[in-house]
């Protein structure tokens, strides 16, 4: 009998068989989407020679506004890997000189990808890249096989939550599970090129019209997790149900891009926290900054 699926906070409890009947719409086996060399990470994380990004197929929170719509949303997309080639696939990156091994979206796959990690622990960081939607013990299940910890935190607003992610519960338990990875690699430290190898960066996307929910998010941070960097994200395109004819029912604002306006009026509050980290270029947006999700360098 195929057991039961209660990884994510959704505890849907659906069989994970060949295909997916849950939230994340994942069969029993990995499925890689795209896996090369990613240059639009932050500065620490990409560097000069680029991330090894490994983006995972489907997603357990679903956002209505997913920048990666085309794989989190689509059934069946990309590649289907065992963990000795998910492994294979992590050595392929750092071959092409990756300066660590960025794990995309990976939560729904974490068996597969703790498999893999413990079949053969890469030479460079493992940056664990996460909608911050985790429970707290699959990422305590990760302790001593992730170096780098890059969780979103969305919302501090519940009621945002429910209508753009369904997820009402998500500010707690993105808190929870953050608080977690902290407790294990606390905060970013460098090497002597100023490239991350350990630690955590949170980070926040600024959604058009929700300055107030970005503003509180921030608060929470400074809370909650003193020393941790922000990095703070304009790259916001209207993509998924957003770019779609009527957009979001109920949240039009979603259908355009971030104002400069909206855009300084959140700055001013991380500068007025005095929170550390990353600004992102307002320039950094539109569909040439949405991956390429046909690349695949990796065994065959």
């Amino acid at each position: 009998m195929i057991p039961r699926c209660r990884l994510c906070p959704r505890n849907c409890g659906v069989p994970r068989g060949d295909t997916g009947e849950g939230v994340c719409k994942s069969g029993e086996k990995a499925r890689v989407a795209r896996a090369a060399l990613h240059f639009w990470e932050e500065p620490p994380i990409s560097g000069k020679a680029g991330s090894g990004a490994v983006f995972f197929t489907g997603c357990s929170l679903g956002c209505v506004y997913c920048q990666n719509y085309e794989i989190s949303a689509g059934e069946n997309r990309g590649r289907e890997v065992t963990p000795e080639e998910l492994s294979a696939l992590f050595q392929n990156l750092v071959d092409q000189g990756a300066q660590n091994i960025n794990l995309v979206t990976a939560g729904h796959f974490l068996p597969q990808v703790r498999q893999a990690l413990l079949l053969r622990k890469p030479p460079v960081p493992v940056v664990y890249n996460s909608s911050g939607y985790e429970k707290r013990e699959a990422v305590k299940s990760l302790q001593g096989l992730v170096d780098i910890y890059l969780p979103d935190l969305k919302y501090g607003e519940e009621a945002l939550a429910r209508d753009l992610s369904h997820a009402p519960d998500y500010v707690d338990t993105a808190l929870a599970a953050i608080g977690e990875m902290v407790e294990q690699a606390g905060p970013p430290q460098y090497d002597g090129e100023g490239r991350m190898v350990k630690g955590v960066l949170i980070r926040h996307l600024v959604l058009p019209g929700h300055t107030r929910n970005s503003m509180a998010v921030l608060r929470l941070i400074r809370q909650r997790f003193p020393g941790i960097p922000v990095s703070l994200m304009a790259q916001y395109t209207p993509w998924g149900l957003a770019a779609q004819p009527g957009g979001v029912p109920g949240y039009p604002e979603l259908s355009r891009s971030l104002t400069r306006r909206e855009w300084d009026k959140v700055q001013e509050e991380l500068f007025s926290l005095g929170l550390e980290g990353f600004v992102q270029s307002r320039k950094a947006k539109g569909s040439q900054y949405i991956p390429d999700f046909h690349q695949f360098d990796g065994p065959r």
